[in-house]
């Protein structure tokens, strides 16, 4: 017998989700640094390569949000509509994210990876790569026509917002202020 279509997916994701979830509780019960894989694995009652399977570090652990986030950012770009601006829809899919990172309860979050030299480390490569992911997906628009320079800095510019904006006191006026700068820049850029 097999099973219903999606059955599989969505035990991967629970079982993702629930790796993370306790990974997270772990690292801020304990310190990030004082928790080990084994010890994620031993409390979401799974295997080591149970939890290799799903996040190929221990910093992923505390990304989990990662590939998503880089998926909707990236879509927002290639999917809006035809005669819809580039930065302000960039903008929104930002501000959203931002709500995430900003929520109640994501201070300790946000302290432990600013703490831990590896994390940050894990971070600054990760916004590396959705730069690189978020560029391509401006340069493959034919309707955006800009250098590829242009698009490397614009989406550079937004993941930086992003970043600029989670560590903000007021991380509304500090994203509009970024993305004033950058739909200026692009303006600038046009052929």
């Amino acid at each position: 017998m097999t099973e219903p279509p999606g059955r599989r997916e969505r035990k991967k994701a629970a079982t993702r989700q629930k790796i993370a979830d306790t990974a997270l509780s772990l690292f801020l019960e304990r310190g990030y640094d004082a928790v080990g894989i084994r010890d994620v694995a031993a409390e979401a009652d799974v295997a080591v390569t149970t939890v290799f399977a799903h996040f190929a570090s221990k910093e992923a652990l505390v990304f989990e949000r990662d590939q998503d986030f880089e998926r909707r950012l990236t879509r927002a770009a290639a999917d809006r509509a035809p005669d819809e601006p580039l930065i302000p829809a960039l903008h929104r899919e930002v501000r959203d994210q931002v709500r995430h990172c900003t929520a109640q309860g994501s201070a300790p979050l946000r302290r432990m990876i600013e703490e831990s030299p590896a994390l940050r480390e894990y971070e600054e490569s990760m916004s590396l790569r959705h730069a690189q992911a978020l560029a391509a997906a401006l340069a493959a628009d034919p309707h955006l026509s800009r250098s590829a320079t242009a698009c490397r800095a614009t989406a550079r510019f937004t993941i930086d917002a992003y970043a600029l904006a989670c560590r903000a006191d007021d991380p509304g006026a500090t994203l509009d202020e970024v993305f004033g700068m950058i739909e200026a820049a692009w303006e600038a850029t046009a052929p």
